[in-house]
């Protein structure tokens, strides 16, 4: 608790344009959440170098994350912005849960499955890891509640269990955090491969909206996406691309799938297509438009985090001093 506020956390890794899937599912929400919660936002470049990083381009992509976060409409006067690696506290911390983490526990995770898969060339110690230090990440504000995207819960959980097995030992140390799933953060599928979750490192360019895809851009690909050999708009079982298209409308203009179904009802897939291609694109232009004029702007992008580093270190430094003093570690 944070001055009778719920603290919040959340995190999103420097690792390329962010899709519209990372908008729907969780960032576009995030605004909402400073009138509730205490939020902290970590762009989260310690998890990107679980797979290998061209120096030069983590760096442009650590400014251009903390530009997005902000052109989506965190305010820093409301929420705490910074960079992972710029608060030590995190990697301390995350050596220490890594103690009490189970290697059963880390081996069911999916996420390491899918990047070992991808990445067989590199299947690293802080891969299979990599759970302790998100762990880290939330348990180190005391965090209660955690935005997540469906599929992301299982990291939740876990992190869950972490808490619940250091306090078992240790009472009173850790807040134990609950997931947050959005109504409307529902899980965005590729628009070629709508059985497979969007994805910012899908090969197939037609298969990935991003949030800086220019307006004919984003048409284009949603002119192309898979669809089936129907013809009617409806939410029906065996129909996953014109679910995804709906789901996506539906996350851009808050309508229910009967609605949606109504409005569309003798519509064929193509002008269906085009509309949400154009609701799509006239949701995200203010956020393009805002997102260039911050990313011009180097110098107070820097500024804002140094002033996110020491906020966000003044509360990391007080659970990782209470977790060491309990460990029994000599603090001089």
């Amino acid at each position: 608790m944070f001055q009778d506020r719920k603290v919040s956390f959340s995190g999103v890794q420097p690792s390329g344009n962010l899709t519209i899937g990372n908008y729907l599912g969780a960032i576009q929400n995030f605004s909402s959440y400073s009138e509730q919660y205490k939020c902290f936002y970590c762009v989260a470049d310690e998890h990107a170098i679980t797979v290998r990083q061209v120096p030069a381009d983590l760096r442009r992509r650590t400014y251009e994350t903390l530009a997005l976060y902000m052109a989506c409409g965190l305010d820093p006067e409301k929420n705490t912005l910074y960079v992972q690696s710029h608060v030590h506290e995190h990697a301390e911390l995350a050596w220490i849960l890594n103690c009490f983490t189970m290697f059963g526990e880390l081996s069911r995770m999916t996420q390491f499955k899918d990047k070992s898969a991808r990445h067989a060339d590199n299947i690293n110690a802080g891969l299979f890891t990599y759970p302790s230090l998100m762990a880290a990440d939330i348990l180190l504000y005391q965090t209660d509640v955690v935005p997540v995207g469906i599929d992301q819960k299982q990291h939740v959980e876990l992190c869950r269990n972490i808490a619940e097995r250091f306090n078992q030992l240790y009472p009173s140390t850790f807040t134990v955090p609950e997931p947050i799933v959005a109504k409307s953060g529902m899980k965005i599928m590729s628009l070629a491969e709508p059985t497979r979750k969007m994805s910012k490192s899908d090969e197939n360019p037609n298969a990935v909206v991003y949030i800086l895809d220019d307006r004919d851009t984003i048409i284009r690909k949603f002119r192309r996406a898979v669809t089936d050999s129907d013809t009617c708009v409806r939410f029906a079982e065996g129909k996953d691309g014109i679910n995804n298209l709906m789901t996506i409308y539906a996350c851009f203009t808050k309508k229910s799938m009967e609605e949606i179904e109504r409005e569309f009802d003798g519509v064929g897939y193509g002008d269906f297509k085009l509309a949400v291609g154009e609701v799509c694109a006239d949701a995200l232009a203010p956020v393009q438009e805002k997102y260039y004029a911050l990313l011009a702007d180097k110098a107070g992008l820097e500024t804002q985090m140094k002033r996110g580093a020491e906020e966000a270190s003044y509360y990391a430094r007080r659970t990782l001093s209470k977790v060491q003093k309990k460990l029994g570690f000599v603090k001089l």
